[in-house]
């Protein structure tokens, strides 16, 4: 645990209900508000025709998938001129972070590449970004707590951060309600990566002490969530489900992740149909097993309290089972996801270079990430 750390976070608003607060917040700012949704616009029309009945003037950005450099590039020359006040973001993690970066690059001078990590030239940006709120419908990447956006450069075959303090949500709306009825594919895969943004902090190098009380709070209800969703519909469960990816991304904001994002990131570049969500759950049981490995003859109580606390909930015998529960609730494999047996060297290799690898628990290398991937894509 790191003995000395700091802890960010935006202004939260949970509860069922909490939705209805983003046309009082919006209209604060006193002009045009960017609405940013995903593929179907009428999901979002509750928001879009209320600030108009309020007399908001209302732009509209849709996100039909994860976003990547050229979307943004279209985003930012559209609306640019328009000079929105503030970006209200309605839809998964995908559509909140593309709302996260149209807000961050619009009174930003300098061209996106500038700004991305990796294969930009990752420089700070030189401009405040405009004022965001972030309404999560799906509960899995937390990104309505974080202070990056993913974006997709399919020339790089990478997906890389925009990451800046000042990105963080001036206002978060958690309202579980409009998580409800989610399709269970979307829910486990999202509920995997929200299980995984717990897990990750709690073991990463960078934990302390607030993390730490997030991660264990979250975790157990989170997975009980998720297994309860994978039988029935239930309010309660798409509350705790919520919870749990809200915790995760306070948790990675200030802790990091670890060698399952590390993967994630260059897979999501190679496989870029694949969900995030997804690829999180097919790697995690196998880095698992692989930090565990690496970790030897180190002290691996949070191993043991992380993997109890996981077979207590889902009823399994050891963390290797959860590889078989999550493809029995229909979880594809990586291959299946679209990673080739040929990419697997060069997503070794880019994970090592990543950020998320920074804060895994144990040295990996190549081998054991290879290793890794070919388990998770049997």
């Amino acid at each position: 645990m790191s003995a000395a750390f700091g802890f960010v976070a935006p202004p939260i608003r949970f509860g069922r209900g909490a939705a209805q607060e983003a046309v009082p917040a919006a209209l604060a700012y006193g002009g045009p508000v960017l609405v940013v949704h995903g593929a179907r616009a009428e999901r979002a029309a509750w928001l879009i025709d209320a600030l108009r009945a309020a007399g908001a003037s209302v732009l509209c950005a849709p996100c039909p998938r994860e976003p990547d450099l050229q979307m943004l590039e279209a985003a930012l020359a559209a609306h640019r001129g328009a000079a929105p006040a503030v970006v209200a973001a309605l839809g998964g993690g995908a559509v909140i972070d593309f709302g996260k970066a149209l807000a961050a690059l619009l009174p930003a001078p300098r061209p996106p590449m500038d700004h991305l990590e990796v294969v930009g030239k990752g420089l700070p940006l030189e401009a405040a970004p405009l004022p965001f709120i972030a309404i999560p419908t799906t509960a899995g990447t937390g990104a309505e707590a974080t202070k990056n956006a993913v974006i997709g450069v399919p020339e790089h075959g990478r997906k890389v951060s925009l990451r800046d303090g000042r990105m963080l949500a001036d206002l978060a709306l958690i309202d579980p309600a409009l998580t409800d009825g989610c399709p269970k594919a979307v829910t486990l895969a999202s509920g995997l990566d929200a299980v995984t943004q717990v897990i990750e902090p709690y073991l990463s190098s960078r934990a302390n002490g607030i993390t730490d009380a997030l991660c264990l709070e979250a975790l157990p209800r989170g997975l009980a969530a998720l297994a309860r969703l994978m039988r029935d519909e239930d309010a309660g469960a798409r509350d705790d489900l919520a919870f749990c990816a809200l915790a995760g991304g306070m948790a990675l904001a200030n802790a990091g992740l670890g060698a399952v994002h590390g993967l994630a990131g260059p897979i999501g570049g190679v496989a870029p149909d694949a969900p995030h969500g997804a690829v999180c759950g097919a790697l995690l049981p196998h880095v698992m097993r692989a930090n565990r490995s690496a970790m030897a003859g180190r002290d691996l109580a949070r191993f043991d309290r992380v993997e109890a606390m996981v077979c207590s909930a889902l009823d399994l015998p050891d963390i290797a089972a959860l590889a078989r529960w999550s493809a029995a609730h229909g979880l594809p494999s990586l291959t299946q996801m679209g990673l080739a047996a040929s990419d697997h060297g060069a997503v070794a290799e880019a994970a090592l270079a990543s950020s998320s690898m920074k804060a895994n628990p144990a040295p990996l290398d190549a081998a054991a990430l290879m290793a890794i991937l070919r388990a998770a894509s049997a």
